[in-house]
């Protein structure tokens, strides 16, 4: 049996103690509903969602409400998020207070999915500090903040772009807004989303953390807008 000198014992106490020091201060943050450095809004391009989700064979009810062809999406809001500048905080009131379906309803235009929008706050938006109504109202100011490029509203065929290409176009169309402040992600080879730093007041802010989580793939497709 292999035994431990009385140093080597000493340290290792000191690095449980030291991990359980540094994990109890961010608990004393963590998940607290209000308590938080900026918001992301993220901005999912709605035809990569429903190409998968056809490949995959969903056909839920978010799905039939989001990906049918009479109603053709480009940019639809996935969420206003809370984050730390390290990290994030998600289901900060379990459970959480009821959304009233009349607010769920006035979404849909933004976030043309149900279940999206229930789960949007359950997961964040109890962590905003805000109610319900409050909440929502500020995604929709988060998203009026922001201009589509014009190139991106209607697109007809697939397109073709790096992720600077889609960085610079959003840049080019939002005055203010920096190449710190924006992240394009994808999935596999398609434009996933386009997602913005704000701070609490809605202002374009730099964001680290994020730019490291963006798309690191030379070149992604963006497929048409349904039923163009």
């Amino acid at each position: 049996m292999k035994t431990f000198g009385a140093k080597t014992l000493l340290l290792a106490a000191a690095i449980i103690a030291g991990a359980g020091g540094a994990a109890n201060a961010q608990d004393r943050r963590q998940n607290a509903p209000g308590a938080f450095d900026f918001y992301v809004l993220s901005l999912s391009w709605s035809p990569s969602y429903c190409a998968e989700a056809a490949e995959r064979g969903q056909s839920g009810r978010n799905q039939q409400t989001q990906c049918d062809r009479s109603r053709p999406f480009s940019f639809v809001v996935h969420g206003l998020w809370p984050q730390y500048e390290r990290g994030f905080p998600d289901y900060c009131q379990v459970p959480a207070p009821r959304l009233p379906r009349e607010i769920m309803t006035s979404m849909l235009d933004l976030m043309p999915a149900p279940g999206l929008i229930f789960h949007e706050w359950d997961k964040h938006g109890t962590c905003s500090g805000l109610t319900a109504r409050p909440y929502f109202e500020t995604i929709r100011k988060a998203r009026s903040s922001v201009k589509i490029p014009d190139e991106f509203i209607d697109l007809e065929s697939e397109k073709t772009l790096t992720p600077d290409q889609i960085e610079e176009a959003f840049i080019k169309a939002n005055p203010g807004l920096s190449r710190s402040a924006i992240a394009v992600t994808c999935n596999r080879t398609r434009l996933s989303e386009v997602r913005i730093c704000m701070s609490k007041d809605l202002q374009f802010r730099a964001c680290e953390e994020i730019d490291r989580r963006a798309c690191r793939r030379d070149q992604v497709t963006m497929p048409p807008v349904r039923g163009g």
